[in-house]
């Protein structure tokens, strides 16, 4: 038995995604004929669709908006955690130094 080769990860852009997700909403075609139209993965076309539901207000959950807020802060907050570190560490080395 062979194993799949594994396809290399590809990008879309929000417009591409967007009229996926509108297409399975008209109803013609179910998510699984549509990902299949279009060389999709199942799974990646329901997150679509899911993550459109939220953005709409239709389903709970986090926003894009809120998505890339949440990152740029865990960021943020890492970055600041280093900087505390760095400034301990140098707090106990010229504690050190001067006695």
């Amino acid at each position: 038995m062979g194993k799949k080769k594994a396809r290399p990860r590809r990008s879309f852009t929000p417009e591409f995604k967007a009229e996926i997700v509108e297409l399975c909403r008209r109803g013609d075609r179910s998510v699984g004929q549509v990902a299949k139209d279009f060389d999709l993965t199942e799974t990646a076309v329901r997150d679509w669709v899911k993550q459109a539901e939220i953005d709409a207000g239709e389903r709970d959950g986090l926003t894009n908006a809120e998505r890339e807020e949440l990152a740029a802060l865990r960021r943020e907050n890492r970055r600041l955690r280093e900087d505390v570190d760095i400034l301990k560490r140098a707090t106990a080395f010229f504690a050190t130094e001067t006695r």
